[in-house]
């Protein structure tokens, strides 16, 4: 017998061991929620089997983990973190140009869960619908 089949079998009957053992209970860390109010928000360009996804967690207490956190927060608390009440952009003009914008807000806002997902014909109509909540970049 050579040292490499010696090996293989050997390294086969350990695994042969294990298994008849049986898996061990793995014993759950303690997961901490998120305090306070938070999102976690994506921005995927193109269709959405691009794979151009952008993504940060939002955190507003205090505002952080988003370039215009402070400005979101604010347009969030304003409408008890409900996306879809963000009031229009008043001064938003946009091209009729089909370039679709994907997105997406999961967390906790004032203790309850929040969903949101929508596909937006170009990234002007997303500013204009949510303003600075899905404004990842700069």
């Amino acid at each position: 017998m050579t040292k490499n089949t010696q090996a293989v079998r050997g390294a086969l009957l350990a695994a042969t061991a294990l298994l008849a053992v049986g898996p061990t209970p793995a014993h759950a860390a303690p997961r901490e929620a998120v305090p306070g109010n938070w999102l976690y928000l994506t921005v995927t360009t193109g269709d959405t089997r691009s794979g151009d996804t952008r993504g940060t967690l939002l955190l507003c207490d205090p505002p952080q983990g988003h370039v215009r956190a402070a400005q979101a927060c604010e347009e969030l608390r304003a409408v008890q973190g409900d996306i879809s009440r963000i009031p229009l952009s008043a001064d938003a003009v946009c091209p009729m140009v089909y370039a679709p914008v994907t997105v997406s807000a999961r967390g906790a806002w004032s203790g309850h869960r929040i969903e949101y997902g929508r596909t937006f014909a170009n990234s002007c109509v997303l500013r204009a619908e949510t303003r600075a909540v899905f404004a990842l970049a700069g």
